[in-house]
């Protein structure tokens, strides 16, 4: 048995233990992919377009509530009276501008691409976390490691 295939059936285990449907159900679809010989042609194209196409649904499934009419126009105007709607208007922007940054450092560098999965993997399995964790715990290492450039430019 080949140390990738250990690896995933280790994780729909932690996925079965923690009773993670998400986690198992990636894993097993995946599985499925490489031993079903789809893994020269999906495989590739997943791992090059997945992250655009997870962000792209879960898009859709924000915006449902204005399609179907359950939020309009007016619920807007109606929410930007709250305090706490102008916070979250403020997060979404932060959120949305770090997690672009941290879409480009997951493609760039393999290093923090393992860590960060390996993380999420995690939270999802052991916490109830949720994936989008790699986007957007890219977007902060991203904040972070200009951070520590910064400063560290400034001790010399």
């Amino acid at each position: 048995m080949n140390q990738a295939l250990i690896f995933m059936l280790l994780l729909l285990a932690v996925g079965f233990f923690a009773r993670n449907v998400t986690l198992m159900t990636a894993v097993a679809v995946l599985l499925i992919l490489y031993y079903g010989g789809m893994s020269g042609s999906v495989l590739p194209f997943l791992q090059e377009r997945g992250i655009q196409i997870g962000v792209t649904i879960i898009t859709i499934a924000v915006l449902v509530p204005i399609v179907t009419g359950e939020i309009g126009l007016q619920d807007l105007r109606e929410a930007m009276g709250s305090s706490y709607a102008w916070i979250a208007l403020v997060s979404g922007v932060f959120v949305a501008v770090i997690a672009s940054n941290g879409i480009d450092l997951l493609q760039s560098d393999p290093h923090i691409t393992t860590a960060l999965v390996f993380g999420t993997i995690l939270a999802v399995a052991l916490f109830g976390g949720v994936a989008v964790g790699p986007v957007i715990g890219a977007g902060i290492a991203y904040l972070a490691m200009r951070a520590v450039q910064f400063f560290s430019g400034l001790i010399g």
